[in-house]
């Protein structure tokens, strides 16, 4: 039987009567307070002692500084992202809104003709700032403190977002659904702790599971193969110092046997000792040489056998460690390589990539820009968001042209103006838009007519085929003033007129 009531309730009215009891309150927790170690209430699932927060700090910080592969896995992850444009997108945000949020980030806005960017001294960088949040892949996360300063205007204009090293927070508070309370950094110079609030903070973190806001390093998964090589390599430069010239070996002299015990035994062992004096002070050089008694030998030998081969593990290690971050083509070409091969895991690669700028940009916009509607405009207020250019989708003019030829998109002004902006062109100027006009006391010279009659020609000379006929295009040009070959100096025809 149907709750006539109901008929009279509004829409909220009908929702909060059927949600189940207690569902507007959160009863379960996202941190594991039973039985899995804590460190400052953040969970720590690691089990390799080494990469337990805040060691693995310390290791990753090596691993990122000290390994070419390490390095330029990183540099093939960062370096796209922070060369692909960055844009303010309004998001249905008022026009105010929008160019104080640009203003303040120095990002241009999305659809919009390029504006001259303000000095950069004590104000906020984007691309200083994109690089810091990006340390968030090798070290798991990247810590912010908002800092604003109050303009002219009034309002807050952010001043910066101050790095928080990771090797200098020493607590993280989580509350028991996941989120994020707080953070402590250790005694800086001004002596005891310094303690941050989540409402002045912007913390980007690596694959974050729950509560754990120290995040995952891009870098774990290779830490084993990267310890390995690092011992690895160790090995192999002994190997070739100790083997590289050969071991020096004295023989010594033989000594009369008609000597007294105690006299032959002293002999014996002060030639031996001569000779291993002698073997160890040997150097190459301009210069070297040695003297020995008669009847001794002096002798550089080698490794009897094979030495292992270290060049293969190692190779190995390396190919691992990009494998970690799908950077497969960094593999190619150390013996062999293939073109479609290494296209098709750049394809991948790419796509790990926007997913990584994705999670940059979300974080972005909901703990810069929105923090800064909030405090100038009022929460609820419309807010732009920050968004970037497809990484690596290079913009085809041919591609343009063909889809403009076949009618898939019209050649409109906005048509113009993306591509203008995606190919980083000057945007057109209003006199090369329009004809020059002359009026009294303002006649043009003949070399800005010849000058707007070859600019006329070039512009329709383009247009010949899919847009105008022959016979049109000559009508055009001869109506700028522009003289033909063909043309003389009879009056032109009705029909070319």
């Amino acid at each position: 039987m149907p709750n006539w009531l109901n008929l009279f309730r509004g829409p909220r009215a009908l929702a909060a009567a059927a949600l189940p009891q207690g569902a507007t309150t959160e009863g379960g927790y996202t941190t594991d307070v039973g039985g899995t170690p804590f460190w400052s209430g953040v969970v720590e699932n690691e089990k390799t002692p080494e990469l337990q927060w805040p060691n693995n700090i310390e290791v990753y910080d090596r691993m990122r500084r000290e390994d070419a592969q390490v390095i330029s896995v990183l540099r093939a992850v960062t370096l796209p992202i922070r060369r692909t444009p960055w844009r303010i997108d309004p998001a249905g945000a008022s026009d105010e809104v929008v160019n104080f949020v640009a203003e303040n980030l120095g990002l241009p806005i999305k659809g919009r003709d390029p504006e001259p960017l303000p000095r950069t001294r004590d104000r906020f960088s984007w691309n200083e700032h994109l690089r810091h949040a990006l340390l968030s892949l090798p070290f798991g996360h990247s810590v912010f403190e908002q800092v604003y300063r109050i303009g002219p205007d009034g309002r807050a204009w952010i001043r910066k977002l101050g790095w928080r090293p990771p090797r200098t927070i020493s607590r993280i508070d989580v509350a028991a659904d996941g989120g994020l309370i707080a953070i402590e950094q250790h005694a800086g110079g001004a002596g005891g702790k310094h303690r941050m609030g989540v409402e002045r903070l912007v913390v980007y973190c690596n694959e974050r599971e729950g509560g754990n806001w120290l995040g995952q390093s891009l870098l774990r998964p290779a830490y084993k193969f990267w310890l390995l090589k690092d011992r690895l390599l160790r090995v192999q430069a002994q190997t070739v110092d100790r083997n590289g010239m050969g071991v020096p070996v004295y023989v010594a002299s033989e000594i009369p046997t008609n000597m007294e015990p105690e006299e032959y035994e002293k002999r014996q062992k002060d030639e031996i000792a001569q000779g291993l004096k002698l073997a160890r002070g040997l150097r190459s050089g301009d210069s070297a040489g040695a003297s020995i008694p008669h009847g001794s030998d002096m002798k550089l030998l080698g490794v009897e056998g094979t030495l292992p081969d270290a060049d293969k593990p190692i190779r190995y290690y390396d190919e691992q460690i990009a494998r970690a971050v799908l950077a497969h083509f960094l593999n190619l070409g150390t013996e062999t390589g293939s073109w479609a091969l290494g296209s098709t895991f750049a394809d991948f690669f790419t796509m790990s990539l926007q997913s990584v700028a994705l999670e940059i940009a979300d974080t972005a916009s909901q703990h810069i820009v929105e923090d800064l509607v909030d405090i100038n405009f009022g929460e609820g207020t419309p807010a732009p968001r920050i968004v970037f250019d497809e990484i690596g989708k290079a913009l085809s003019a041919e591609a343009i042209a063909a889809l403009v030829r076949d009618g898939v998109i019209n050649a409109d002004e906005d048509l113009e103006k993306f591509v203008r902006q995606a190919m980083n062109l000057p945007q057109p100027k209003a006199a090369d838009q329009t004809a020059p006009e002359s009026g009294e006391g303002d006649e043009l010279t003949e070399a800005e007519k010849a000058r707007f009659a070859a600019e006329t020609v070039q512009k329709v000379y383009l247009g010949v085929g899919p847009v105008l006929s022959e016979r049109e295009a000559r009508r055009i040009v001869r109506n700028v003033g522009a003289v033909l070959d063909d043309d003389d100096d009879t009056e032109p025809t009705p029909e070319d007129s």
